[in-house]
C-alpha cells in the first residue's frame, strides 16, 4: 500500500498578517451586530407580538367604562444586573374596569455615592394585552436622574382600552430598570 502523507513542514501556515486582519474584522462585526441587535429585537418583537411592548404615550380621552368586569393588573419589578437601585411598585396589584383611568406609584432610590441615570424598560404579560394599554404618564417614557442617595415616586397613569378580549382577566405590568449613565441625555 503506497500512501503518502504530506510533510509537516513543507505546507505553509497562516500568514500571520492574514489571522490579525481576520480577528480584527470579527471584533468589528461582533460590536456592529451587538449595536444592531436592539432595533432588531424591536421589530422581531413587533412581527411577532412578544414581549409586551406597548406604544408610547397617549393622550388622555374619557371613553366609555366597562363596569361589567374587573381586570386584576399587577406590578412587577426588576432590576438589571448591576443596577443598585432599590425600584419597586408601591402597590403590587389594582383592580380595575376597563376604560377607567388608574394610577399607580414606584419608588426608586439611589442609595450610591454617585449621581445616576435609570431608565425602565416595560413589558406587558399576556402580550396580546399590550395593544390595549393605554399610558399618558409612565416614567418608563425617559430617563430617571437620581443624585447620590435620593429617593423618589414616579407616577404610572394608565387605563386598559374596554375592547380588551373578554378572556383576559389578569395583565401583569413588569418594569426593569437598567443603569443608562452611559446613554444619558
Amino acid at each position: 500500500m503506497n500512501s503518502e502523507s504530506p510533510k509537516s513542514g513543507n505546507q505553509p501556515g497562516p500568514k500571520p498578517g492574514n489571522t490579525a486582519l481576520k480577528l480584527v474584522l470579527a471584533a468589528v462585526a461582533m460590536f456592529g451586530f451587538g449595536f444592531a441587535l436592539v432595533p432588531l429585537y424591536d421589530v422581531f418583537c413587533e412581527i411577532t407580538g412578544i414581549n409586551g411592548k406597548t406604544a408610547g404615550p397617549v393622550e388622555r380621552v374619557e371613553q366609555w367604562v366597562d363596569t361589567s368586569r374587573t381586570i386584576k393588573v399587577q406590578f412587577l419589578t426588576t432590576n438589571n444586573a448591576g443596577m443598585p437601585w432599590e425600584f419597586k411598585a408601591l402597590q403590587e396589584e389594582v383592580e380595575m374596569h376597563p376604560g377607567a383611568w388608574t394610577q399607580v406609584e414606584f419608588w426608586a432610590l439611589n442609595p450610591t455615592t454617585e449621581d445616576m441615570v435609570g431608565q425602565a424598560v416595560p413589558s406587558v404579560s399576556p402580550a396580546e394585552a399590550a395593544q390595549y394599554v393605554q399610558k399618558t404618564e409612565c416614567f418608563c417614557f425617559s430617563q430617571q436622574k437620581l443624585k447620590a442617595g435620593e429617593g423618589r415616586n414616579m407616577p404610572l397613569i394608565f387605563s386598559l382600552d374596554p375592547k380588551i378580549p373578554s378572556h383576559i382577566g389578569t395583565v401583569t405590568m413588569s418594569y426593569t430598570i437598567f443603569d443608562a449613565g452611559a446613554f444619558a441625555e
